[in-house]
Order: structure tokens, then sequence, then C-alpha cells
């Protein structure tokens, strides 16, 4: 254990030891007394430090929070769990929760089921599954990661009138 605590206390290029040593700021694995020592040393390093450069970024991605996105209609901020957005199939935005309650909420008051459209674009509900589906379809064709995970889903399920089929619902979500 002593011999690997020396080995990061020792310069990578000279073998100066010292507590006042610099690590590469890329990589942070090895250490340099000066700057004259680190660029004697990239070539040898090069390689190296990239891979552990990467490692370093894919685990600061893996460990970061999802991003939280901004509601089109109030600018509010919700993640994409269910239960705080809704993915439209007509136009393909992701709505909050509270910008599709008050379309509901309106279109139950004043009973009139015309009034159930996207807040987004208008467009009028789909009145059927199969419709839905239309819909989906248009919206993986225009490159829509929603709607592929939406549609691998329902084929992993076998909602909406969709037989199960886990090799669709595969290459959906590979896409």
């Amino acid at each position: 254990m002593k011999a690997a605590n020396a080995s990061k206390k020792k310069c990578a290029a000279c073998g100066k030891e010292g507590d006042s040593l610099k690590s590469c700021t890329a990589c942070k694995l090895v250490k340099y007394c000066n700057i004259a020592c680190q660029k004697a040393h990239r070539p040898t390093h090069k390689k190296e430090c990239r891979q552990r450069a990467a490692e370093l970024l894919d685990e600061s991605l893996l460990f970061k929070e999802p991003p939280k996105d901004d509601c089109p209609i109030c600018f509010l901020p919700y993640t994409h769990e269910s239960d705080e957005s809704v993915h439209k199939n007509c136009c393909g935005k992701v709505l909050c929760i509270g910008c599709i309650h008050g379309v509901m909420e309106r279109a139950i008051a004043e009973r009139d089921a015309q009034l159930d459209v996207c807040p987004y674009c208008r467009e009028q509900a789909a009145d059927s599954d199969q419709e839905e589906i239309e819909r989906l379809k248009k919206r993986i064709q225009c490159g829509d990661a929603v709607a592929f995970n939406i549609m691998g889903a329902t084929y992993e399920t076998g909602s909406k009138g969709v037989p199960v089929n886990l090799k669709k619902a595969l290459e959906m979500w590979i896409r």
C-alpha cells in the first residue's frame, strides 16, 4: 500500500518526489512537478490519459440527474416521469400535466368532446386506439425518440390493440 502512495507522489516525467506536485488536469492519474515535465511526458501518457478522461466523463454523465425540460406552453419545468408529463402523438410535444389537465377540465365543464384537443397544436384527440397507433407511426417516421419508446412499450404490453411482440419492442427501443 505504501508503494502505491509513494508512486503517486512522484513526477511521472522526472521521478522527483514531493507534496507540491500537480495532477494531470484531464485524467487526474499522474502528477508533474512543472509544465516542462508534463509536456515531456505527454507523448507516452496521451493514450492512457484520453481513455481515463473518457471514463471520467462517462461517470459524470451516468450519475447526473436527468435535465428538466420546460413545457412549451406554460414554460414550467418538468421531468419526463409519467406523472409529470404527457407525450402528444399529434405534434410530438411533451407537455406538463397541468396544461393537459386545463384542456380536459374545460371539455368536461362544457360537456363537449370537441374541446378535447391538444393544448399545443389544437389537434382533436384520437377517437380510437388504431388512430393513436397511426399517429405514433407518423411520429416515428419523423424520428421522434419518445414515440419510439411509447411504441416499444405498446409492443411489449400488447396494449392499444397491438399484439405482444418483444422483438419489435426491442427494435423500437434500440433505434
